[in-house]
């Protein structure tokens, strides 16, 4: 058994809370509701951790397990299952353990008497603001499966994308890991062996080599140490400046701008969750001012999420969307041009999943000429500082071998 803390209301509507020990919250539920109250919230009481519980806190829940959650709540729905019905098939069938703890609460909450969109309100970390309205939308049109269809659709795009542009940029980080860490051991350990060696001999060394065998010796000393330490400091205020506002839009205007075709992939990036986040709130019947709110602040991109601001102003002085958005440069023509044809026509969710089509399909082209470009350059760098230090290594040899050929 364990122990559960509720919250109740009686007949006249006096809240009160208390413990119960039961083998569930839906015993719980029961046993309240029994006795004429109205249940608000029941949670269990946290005693003492074990490692498996703490294993399972730790553990992430990833998009993919909500994206299936959804799809799989949507064919319930579909199939005519009742809520609470569907919430507890979940529930058991669910591998993640932090999911299926989720999905318990909310099965508790709906139980209660809470709306399926209140109670995953509750869990602002797992479910997004832009996957509650949609489900807010979806009970009040009556059309909760085909909302959570769209949800996990949303999910998917947003999902794929990112995983085509990290598994594409994989390859070109492996290899200035591994660039970094041999130019690191050959100036920590090779050279090293080189320079006390041409000590010994006495000899005049090439510039060149002297060069490196001062670097090494600055890396190996205390000065090193502070060095790496000013590099870390930096790095570390950097990152802590990236999460202040002014950090935040600084920042995004520089990925806006880099250069190798990057910022290009960023844009289009912004440009298709936009898209996509947009048309699929419009679609589900979620109201437009709530939508625009909701794409702003889920765009990923300050730029983005304040060109949604003029948006707002603009529909509610009843003017069209395209108008403020054509005044943004990160928006391309072509994109303010069919917006404002789907204003025209009153198909604007429809635009806009073509715009977002065209763009996810656009970031992929982009990303795997990128990676096509990086690659061969940073082999070439990476080759090309490893062959300077061989050669700086070298030279003294060579020098002298010449001396003893004259």
């Amino acid at each position: 058994m364990s122990t559960f803390i509720y919250k109740v209301r009686d007949v006249r509507g006096i809240p009160s809370k208390g413990e119960a020990q039961a083998d569930s919250r839906a015993a719980v539920a029961a046993e309240l509701r029994g006795k004429g109250f109205t249940v608000v919230d029941i949670s269990e009481k946290k005693g003492g951790t074990s490692i498996k519980e703490m294993l399972a806190d730790v553990r992430r829940l990833k998009a993919r397990h909500i994206t299936v959650f959804s799809r799989q709540f949507a064919t319930m729905i579909n199939s005519g299952l009742a809520l609470l019905r569907a919430l507890y098939i979940l529930e058991n069938q669910t591998e993640n353990a932090k999911l299926a703890t989720v999905i318990g609460q909310l099965r508790s909450d709906v139980e209660g008497g809470i709306s399926l969109s209140d109670a995953l309100e509750k869990h602002p970390n797992i479910f997004s603001r832009l996957y509650v309205n949609m489900v807010r939308a979806g009970e009040a049109g009556g059309i909760l499966d085909e909302t959570l269809d769209r949800v996990a659709a949303q999910l998917e795009a947003e999902d794929s994308l990112k995983r085509q542009v990290r598994s594409a940029m994989v390859y070109p980080l492996l290899i200035a890991v591994f660039a970094v860490l041999v130019l690191m051991a050959m100036m920590m350990f090779i050279i090293p062996i080189f320079a006390k060696m041409y000590a010994d001999l006495g000899s005049q060394l090439p510039m060149l080599t002297r060069i490196m065998v001062n670097i090494s010796n600055v890396m190996r000393s205390i000065y090193g140490v502070f060095i790496f330490a000013a590099i870390g400091g930096g790095i570390y205020g950097l990152i802590r400046l990236k999460r202040t506002e002014k950090g935040v839009r600084v920042w995004d205007n520089i990925k806006l701008k880099m250069p190798m075709g990057i910022g290009e992939i960023i844009r289009k990036l912004a440009m298709a969750r936009f898209s996509r986040t947009l048309s699929t709130l419009v679609a589900s019947g979620v109201p437009i001012l709530q939508a625009i709110d909701i794409t702003g602040e889920t765009a990923g991109n300050s730029v983005v999420s304040d060109a949604m601001a003029g948006v707002k102003s603009s529909v509610k002085e009843g003017r069209p969307m395209s108008e403020p958005l054509s005044q943004v440069s990160v928006f391309p023509p072509m994109v303010v041009q069919m917006i404002a044809v789907g204003e025209e026509t009153g198909a604007v969710d429809v635009m806009l999943t073509k715009i977002a089509d065209f763009y996810e399909d656009e970031v992929n082209a982009a990303v795997k000429s990128l990676t096509s470009i990086l690659e061969p350059i940073m082999m070439i760098g990476v080759g090309g500082l490893v062959g300077v230090i061989v050669i700086s290594l070298y030279l003294p040899i060579f020098n002298l071998m010449s001396v003893i050929n004259n």
